[in-house]
């Protein structure tokens, strides 16, 4: 069942709690002591960077599934801690990276050192509106750097952030998957919140890993038939064929979907409906085609609909997870963060080149 793990940084006394909720989870991901503990300096660096530099912010933590190097036989999740702040922003971002650069009163890691540890590490950092720090790692240690080549070898990529409303269960659940050259996002909001609400969305996840050899809306179809035992969820599913160069959307309920390309921003539809209790007879397709410069943002509906990805934030660069974490943030304040159970997810091109 779907855990995150949401902690808000404003005093010291939080880093503690970061660190045992990083341990927690862990315990549920199956990582061994070593890996728990680079887990642990990670985040704990990541933290107490929040209380010097951004007077507070928030850690969130989650585990994902969205490796798209191989198909959905292999299966890598790995643990993400993400840092959000509304803070003054970072003013020399290269040399925070760099190695031997750490912050006084901290445990002398620094970001450099916490890129390093990770197997995933991104930051976006804007002056007046504060910095995104992601990292990932995963529960097998010793092929990091093997894996990290091949992932920037995957032709898209993709991220996300889940935030509950009252945690550890969300009601939202999304991944992933790739199936030879089709690369399928699903995001699914159970109805209402809570155990129930995550136990219709993990169903969802659960049987996108047996089904993502099916288009859109034909695993809609599946789907509607495997959450009949539940109390039902929106579910909206994006394909991207890599042979076609193609997009293919359907949805089913209120998921917000976006998609950009040279032409702009334009509203994927779902169709009204609650998969697993009123089905449409025919689900809708819509079809468009895929080139290096496209970005397709899903999202629950916690986050406020006249959301907006700022022209200057370098989404073709970023992580996806750090852009969805972006989103999150602008959409949002420092005081009055998320309204419902909250998730976002971007899946993107892999830039040509990108930093080891």
């Amino acid at each position: 069942m779907t855990r995150v793990w949401d902690v808000p940084v404003h005093d010291s006394t939080r880093v503690r709690d970061v660190a045992v909720a990083v341990q927690d989870s862990c315990g549920h991901a199956g990582f061994d002591d070593g890996r728990t503990a680079a887990a642990v300096l990670v985040a704990t660096e990541l933290s107490t960077n929040l209380l010097k530099h951004a007077g507070g912010g928030r850690i969130l933590i989650d585990t994902v599934d969205a490796d798209l190097t191989s198909d959905t036989a292999v299966r890598k999740p790995a643990l993400q801690i993400v840092a959000i702040d509304h803070g003054p922003g970072i003013p020399d971002l290269a040399a925070a990276l760099g190695d031997g650069f750490s912050t006084t009163s901290s445990l002398g890691a620094g970001l450099g050192t916490c890129r390093r540890i990770a197997d995933d590490f991104d930051v976006h950092s804007a002056p007046g509106r504060g910095t995104i720090a992601l990292a990932r790692i995963r529960a097998e240690s010793g092929r990091r750097r093997q894996g990290r080549a091949r992932r920037d070898h995957a032709p898209v990529r993709a991220g996300g952030v889940n935030i509950a409303l009252a945690g550890p269960h969300s009601g939202d659940a999304w991944a992933c998957v790739r199936f030879g050259e089709r690369v399928t996002l699903l995001l699914a909001d159970g109805l209402g919140h809570g155990p129930a609400a995550a136990e219709a969305s993990d169903a969802a996840v659960r049987q996108l890993r047996d089904s993502a050899h099916l288009p859109p809306a034909e695993l809609l179809n599946v789907l509607h038939t495997v959450l009949r035992s539940t109390r039902g969820a929106a579910v909206a599913v994006a394909q991207v064929d890599l042979a076609e160069g193609t997009l293919k959307f359907s949805g089913i309920g209120n998921i917000g979907a976006r998609f950009r390309s040279a032409g702009g921003w334009q509203h994927l539809l779902s169709h009204p409906g609650i998969v697993g209790a009123h089905r449409p007879a025919h689900i809708p397709c819509r079809r468009l085609p895929w080139s290096p410069e496209c970005l397709l943002v899903l999202h629950s509906d916690g986050l406020p609909s006249r959301w907006s990805l700022r022209e200057d934030v370098p989404s073709a660069e970023l992580d996806p997870g750090v852009t969805a974490a972006v989103i999150v943030r602008d959409a949002s304040s420092a005081a009055r963060t998320v309204r419902d159970d909250t998730t976002v997810t971007v899946l993107s091109p892999t830039p040509p080149k990108r930093e080891p």
